[in-house]
């Protein structure tokens, strides 16, 4: 059952790549000139596969939403506007709740792409389906055969009507050049949201960021590290970041030095250019520094190389990353 649906997918993508580029290109050019939403229905399973693609399209950059045709005709219509364009999904393109809406689109001029098993591509000059001779642009969803043994429950077909919104969807994020941090503003929840945090968002600063002058005696050095809890401390001149201490910084100058080590200062026993992290990153990023040098703290500076926090692993482990 799965090969059928693969070999569908195949097929899909031969299209796509082939006689249907021209119609896929127009789709996405049309969506990605949308002066207002766009617009996703269907009935049935195409409903459930609009859905998601309305989803997808609006989680990657595409405001969208879906309607449902036969609420539409109980009100729901008022959601469609000039501006709108409609994507309508109908394997078999006669849909009734579908067609009803049409006279209501062609009204508004809203263009609308239809997704329907018409095999437009396959030269074998099959009459179009009610939906399809409506459309501005048809994409072929057209299987050779559903999944299902009795080839009657939609399987294949609603396979490659996802995997086309998905490829719209795609397609249109990389022409918007939609980045991972857009990804991320609009995903601010969950385990995907905590992934995407920024340091900043995690960061100490303020009066819980340990910091001490060059000039700072080693017993007010510990005294800092010990009342801000973080096992580190920086050492600035202003704003300006000279290095840090550790912990393991102190314990290995106690083990050379002893009791001497309590008078030297800041400047004798810090770390010189530490590993930072820039505001603005993302906390994965954080992650991987921290597991790469073996650290479990990270200064986080600005694009000045000013001190603008500390971020620590315990701090990222509340996110639920690790």
């Amino acid at each position: 059952m799965v090969r059928v649906e693969a070999e569908a997918l195949r097929e899909l993508a031969d299209r796509i790549a082939g006689p249907m580029a021209q119609a896929f290109g127009q789709a996405v050019e049309q969506l990605y000139c949308c002066s207002a939403r766009v617009v996703v229905t269907g009935m049935g399973k195409s409903g459930l596969v609009a859905r998601k693609i309305a989803a997808t399209l609006s989680s990657t950059g595409t405001p969208s939403l879906f309607l449902h045709p036969a609420e539409a005709l109980h009100g729901d219509l008022g959601m469609i506007a000039r501006g709108d364009v409609v994507i309508a999904l109908s394997y078999g393109g006669e849909t009734e709740e579908l067609l009803t809406l049409l006279p209501t689109l062609k009204r508004l001029e809203v263009k609308l792409i239809a997704m329907t098993g018409d095999p437009v591509y396959s030269g074998n000059g099959r009459k179009l389906s009610t939906l399809a001779q409506a459309a501005d642009i048809v994409l072929d969803c057209s299987v050779a055969k559903e999944a299902c043994t009795l080839g009657l429950a939609p399987t294949a077909s609603t396979t490659t009507m996802l995997a086309l919104g998905d490829a719209l969807a795609m397609t249109l994020a990389e022409r918007r050049g939609f980045k991972e941090e857009d990804f991320a503003s609009l995903h601010p929840g969950g385990k995907l949201g905590k992934k995407l945090a920024r340091v900043e968002a995690l960061m100490h600063s303020g009066e819980a960021l340990p910091r001490v002058a060059a000039t700072t005696r080693m017993p007010q050095v510990i005294y800092e590290m010990s009342r801000k809890g973080l096992g580190i401390t920086t050492v600035v001149d202003g704003d300006k970041l000279l290095g840090i201490i550790s912990d393991g910084d102190l314990r290995r100058l106690l083990e050379k030095r002893g009791k001497e080590a309590m008078d030297l200062t800041a400047a004798d026993c810090m770390t010189r250019q530490p590993k930072t992290i820039r505001v603005g990153e993302f906390a994965t990023a954080a992650l991987n520094s921290m597991e790469q040098k073996k650290i479990t703290s990270l200064v986080v500076v600005d694009a000045e190389d000013r001190v603008a926090g500390i971020v620590h692993l315990h701090d990222l482990w509340e996110t639920e990353m690790i």
